[in-house]
């Protein structure tokens, strides 16, 4: 009798084992779907100290595109990754759950999502590529994952939805953190090559539904300007700002020369060059205590001509640094023509997140109540 018993146990074990197993590997399948990936935009020039027509290629960008096995959406969505990051940030999450891009094919979108030019699996080529640097684990931290436990700005008490610690050594933290990579340091390099590159991607796979974050929020409207036709709405993630200066951490400098981009995009009536945008500031979005000026354009504002015509989407976490400024982007958007709406996660009922909302807990929610909800009544 204790003998079978114990067969008993073995074999509820070896059940509940099997079930636990086959439970785990059902929440990682995902979304069945089919996976390539290529490159676009490499240019080949004299390999660096010398002078026997060696040549290499560099300005490249690696591009993966996920099908799933049933596309029901007429414009795919292409994701651009920010600052530090590479195209894996879309991919899951760093506590294993399934990630944006499981999620939107489960919705049946194709997918293309690239790592930025110099960076990732987007190779670097020294004696080339300008110079790059590294988040430290701290900074990660203080800006992302941990920021309640900084306070570097008032609403960072309210984060709540980072999955862990987010500090070194919790194991979630350290997965995220490991999946950093060194950036190029010109903000203005990088938004050159992104323009040339992706540029030649919207051209060989066309219109899309162009999705960034961070860093790469000003690639929204250099895109969007370079390629109107191509660009049918942009979904920014606390998109890189304000105008003009930066703001928040120091140093407080000025930066985004045209506005909210590094390099020229297209006014009307048209620049020569960048000082022929003339600003103002906005007393009621700014706070010098929190290290925040917003600038506009004086009256007249110049027109983005070119954007005039593509429905944007700025989202703003409650938690985050993006919360001190990001109405000012807004603004000057407004401002300058674009059609923009900016939904901020507490008014819709969504609390707790930080920068990388869609990493965090209820980062799926964000997805579903806010950027499919656009997407559904934005694009025909």
């Amino acid at each position: 009798m204790l003998h079978s018993l114990s067969g008993i146990s073995s074999l509820l074990t070896l059940l509940l084992l099997s079930t636990t197993c086959l439970s785990s590997q059902s929440q990682l399948q995902g979304t069945l779907h089919r996976r390539n990936y290529f490159y676009v935009g490499e240019q080949y020039v004299d390999e660096p100290g010398t002078h026997n027509g060696t040549e290499i290629a560099f300005g490249q960008i690696y591009v993966e595109h996920l099908v799933p096995a049933t596309v029901t959406q007429t414009l795919p969505i292409l994701m651009i990754h920010g600052h530090g990051m590479t195209g894996t940030n879309f991919l899951n999450t760093p506590d294993g759950r399934l990630g944006w891009a499981d999620y939107f094919m489960s919705q049946g979108f194709e997918i293309y999502i690239v790592d930025q030019p110099s960076r990732g699996r987007s190779a670097w080529q020294m004696g080339i590529d300008g110079n790059e640097s590294a988040y430290d684990a701290t900074t990660i931290s203080s800006h992302f994952t941990a920021v309640e436990k900084f306070n570097l700005w008032p609403q960072a008490s309210l984060h709540t939805q980072w999955p862990g610690s987010g500090i070194a050594g919790d194991a979630i933290f350290d997965n995220f953190y490991a999946s950093t990579v060194p950036s190029l340091n010109s903000d203005e390099e990088s938004s050159v090559k992104v323009k040339r590159a992706v540029g030649k991607l919207l051209d060989d796979i066309g219109p899309v539904i162009l999705l960034t974050h961070s860093q790469s929020g000003q690639y929204g409207w250099i895109l969007g300007d370079f390629r109107p036709s191509l660009v049918k709405t942009i979904i920014a993630l606390e998109p890189i700002g304000p105008p003009f200066i930066n703001a928040v951490f120091p140093p407080l400098t000025p930066a985004r020369p045209f506005g909210v981009t590094e390099i020229p995009v297209t006014y009307s009536p048209p620049i020569s060059s960048a000082s022929e945008l003339k600003t103002e500031v906005v007393p009621s979005l700014t706070n010098a205590s929190l290290g925040t000026t917003c600038f506009q354009q004086a009256a007249p504002a110049r027109q983005m001509v070119n954007l005039k015509d593509i429905p944007t989407l700025v989202v703003t976490s409650e938690s985050s640094y993006h919360a001190v400024y990001d109405s000012c982007t807004v603004g000057y958007l407004a401002q300058a023509g674009v059609p923009v709406t900016h939904v901020q996660l507490a008014d819709v009922g969504i609390k707790g997140n930080a920068h990388m909302m869609f990493m965090e807990k209820n980062g799926l929610e964000i997805a579903e109540k806010v950027v499919l909800e656009w997407i559904n009544k934005t694009v025909a």
